[in-house]
């Protein structure tokens, strides 16, 4: 069982960690596209999209530089929402909330991707690719899931056993911490 709880912790610390990268990728946008724009050809499907973006945020920032803010609040919310796994992290049964929560806000990322992409006139390769990170993101979480599922099985299984004889000391979550 402990064994069971060290992969979920590693995966709800990966989890963390490309969630907070993520957000922090956020704050510096211009620069990020200034360096990708150097890799692609403005005559290309990717590169003239990347040309664009970069040329709109680029204006945007020299005349109304406040705007990025909004930016760095994305980021903030990667950060906040990065440490609500904390919870699972130190005990995922308990906590198996916050990855139910992570489960559904990966799913819905992608209706609000299509939907306000489609009104921000963004291509639909873009918007899939903003897809990808809900299901992305959702794969740890399912594994995590399925888990704690089964140690919750154990657990209620090793509480059914009447006798303390018979009970296996090894699947005390809470034991020894």
């Amino acid at each position: 069982m402990n064994t069971e709880i060290k992969k979920i912790k590693a995966w709800i610390l990966f989890f963390m960690i490309a969630l907070a990268l993520s957000g922090i990728t956020a704050m510096p946008a211009e620069t990020e596209l200034q360096f990708f724009c150097a890799y692609f050809s403005p005559d290309g499907k990717i590169g003239g999209w990347l040309d664009k973006v970069y040329r709109g945020i680029l204006e945007t920032n020299m005349k109304y530089p406040f705007l990025a803010y909004g930016y760095d609040w994305l980021a903030f919310a990667h950060l906040v929402i990065a440490v609500l796994f904390i919870g699972p992290l130190r005990d995922p049964v308990r906590n198996k909330w916050v990855i139910e929560f992570g489960m559904i806000a990966c799913v819905l990322i992608i209706p609000f991707a299509l939907i306000a992409g489609h009104f921000r006139s963004i291509p639909i390769g873009w918007r899939l690719i903003d897809c990808s990170f809900g299901v992305i993101g959702l794969i740890p979480l399912l594994i995590c899931k399925k888990k704690i599922s089964r140690i919750e099985k154990l657990i209620i299984m090793n509480e059914s056993v009447t006798d303390d004889t018979f009970r296996d000391p090894k699947i005390n979550l809470y034991a020894n911490q």
